[in-house]
């Protein structure tokens, strides 16, 4: 189910203008699983929005499996994943909602532009082996690795639908031949019907990645059952492939799941490859994936008016009455009323009627007693007041001046003003008069191999090593270090505090955590940090690429709390 293309369609008189409150932009595609549409959630950050389809939605065994997978796909934040935002798998029909990757499907890449050169695939494989790092480490496997189930975004590239070819898998929609997994792109063991593992993935991107080097499926074309049979029964044809990338790709397709190659010795072999042409990947992949589309604008919520509210629910919808013989039809097809259900409508509204207004005549009396009352308290603070020879409070226009309406002395007076209940000058000064330190917002803060952070800075961000906060790569998934600065990644935060970041931050103190790796950090991953001066930042990660050691960067929105720790 691809959410990528150049041409956003229109909605089709059969698409939803809503699904779960998700205003539906334009169409974006379809396939196994049902059609995808553009949407954008009450923030205006666009999402792919997928909505199953109506074969598999009525199969108990799916929803079954399809919120297993929603579980665990929550849990996935990879680098070159397309983060699950939103789902329900009990929804009529069932839906899902992830973040949308602006960027052609592989599959449109090589159809525009034909096979990519020997540094883009291996940026390619890279990223896809690190996300399915991050896939196979919450016990999901893709099952459907496929060139239209990676998206070529701007910073490399994001794999999409893991963990849904599961859910489809044995359904009636599968047994009557609409198979979820694709033919040219299965293992040997997917095609037998063996067992299932994490190997079957590393195949399939072997596959992916030929078909981006080859312009083609490695395994030819023709019937399915032609293309299973020579996946199962014969070699590839390696000699096709560029010379450099025969041994990787031998490993990747070794017809014996325990004898291929994992997810991280792919990164690792990449990135020792590409050390030689350093540079040349991103220029490449810029090329590849073409100027980013304009996305339609999110879909404006119309006012609740009467008829927009009766123009969303079809007149079929409701029961129509049939006509009863001998008595002719108002307007609409309704019949009209008996003369006994006259005197009934009559009489009913005479007494409405006259339930309001005693009621009416109630809430009268029941306001003016309140205002009397409300009048009589305020008589009595007054006279209170002028008893007292109290300071002018700056408690706001509408009060008295003095102490608060239970103070009976001077002395009460005293007491709160001193311990700041009343204070005098403006709003500034009465909002800060709590003591805690302003924020200071610094967006879009870049950190590569080249640059560094220092939270004690009025311009954080050192074009050098020099920071006390550096990024680097001497990991897999890189990390952020430092001598003195303290940092924790807060868990599934979002909408972090200073106060978060001060109760976690002292744990982390506690035990020295001078080093953050980032290998599970993804875009809107939270991460407070303290140096040693008492200043405290909160980084959120827009941007994470870390595929290429030589080229890896952050960019995120950064917050600093100057002596901000207690």
């Amino acid at each position: 189910m691809s959410h990528a293309t150049e041409d956003f369609q229109p909605l089709q008189a059969d698409d939803p203008p809503v699904v779960a409150g998700y205003r539906l932009a334009a169409r974006l595609g379809a396939g196994g699983m049902g059609r995808v549409y553009l949407s954008h959630t009450p923030g205006g950050r666009p999402v792919a929005v997928k909505v199953v389809r109506p074969e598999l939605a009525d199969d108990p065994g799916f929803r079954r499996r399809f919120g297993r997978e929603i579980k665990a796909a929550r849990r996935v934040r990879g680098a070159y994943t397309a983060e699950l935002v939103d789902a329900d798998a009990d929804g009529v029909p069932p839906w899902l909602a992830t973040l949308y990757v602006p960027g052609p499907s592989l599959t449109e890449a090589v159809a525009r532009r034909g096979p990519l050169p020997v540094p883009a695939v291996l940026w390619l494989m890279a990223g896809v082996a690190e996300a399915l790092q991050a896939i196979h480490a919450e016990g999901i496997v893709h099952r459907d690795l496929k060139p239209s189930n990676v998206l070529l975004a701007a910073d490399g590239p994001r794999v999409i639908d893991f963990g849904i070819a599961l859910a489809a898998d044995g359904t009636s929609y599968t047994a009557t031949g609409g198979s979820i997994g694709t033919p040219s792109f299965m293992s040997p063991e997917q095609a037998s019907g063996s067992e299932i593992t994490a190997a079957t993935d590393v195949f399939a991107l072997g596959q992916t990645a030929a078909f981006a080097a080859l312009g083609k499926p490695l395994y030819g074309d023709g019937s399915a059952v032609n293309m299973l049979y020579r996946i199962v029964h014969s070699e590839p044809d390696l000699s096709l492939l560029p010379e450099t990338l025969r041994p990787l790709f031998a490993r990747c397709l070794a017809t014996d799941p325990a004898e291929r190659i994992t997810p991280v010795e792919v990164v690792e072999w990449c990135r020792r490859q590409l050390g030689a042409e350093a540079g040349a990947g991103p220029a490449v992949w810029r090329d590849i994936t073409g100027p980013e589309a304009e996305l339609p604008e999110p879909v404006p919520v119309p006012a609740p008016t009467l008829a927009y509210q009766q123009s969303q629910v079809p007149t079929s919808a409701y029961p129509q009455p049939q006509p009863q013989p001998g008595r002719p039809r108002q307007p609409f097809g309704w019949p009209q009323p008996t003369p006994e259900q006259r005197r009934a409508r009559k009489r009913r509204t005479a007494l409405i009627a006259a339930a309001g207004v005693t009621g009416g005549a109630l809430l009268v009396v029941a306001l003016a007693w309140s205002v009397m009352e409300a009048k009589n308290r305020l008589d009595d603070r007054v006279t209170a007041g002028s008893r007292h020879t109290a300071p002018p409070s700056a408690s706001g226009p509408g009060f008295p001046s003095g102490s608060s309406s239970d103070a009976s002395d001077s002395s009460d007076t005293s007491a709160a003003d001193a311990t700041g209940d009343h204070t005098s000058g403006d709003d500034t000064s009465s909002a800060n008069s709590s003591g805690e330190p302003q924020p200071e917002p610094f967006p879009l803060v870049s950190l590569d191999a080249k640059s560094s952070l220092s939270l004690e800075r009025l311009d954080p961000v050192l074009p050098n090593r020099k920071g006390d906060i550096r990024f680097g790569c001497a990991s897999v998934g890189c990390e952020l270090d430092s001598e003195d600065t303290v940092f924790i990644q807060m868990a599934g935060a979002h909408g972090t505090t200073l106060d978060d970041c001060r109760f976690m931050l002292k744990s982390a103190k506690k035990l020295g955590y001078n080093s953050l790796p980032l290998a599970a950090a993804a875009a809107g991953t939270e991460i407070c940090m303290q140096d040693t001066e008492g200043d405290i930042g909160l980084y959120v990660i827009q941007t994470k690429s870390t595929a290429i050691p030589e080229l890896a960067f952050l960019q995120g929105d950064l917050t600093i709390w100057r002596d901000a720790a207690r």
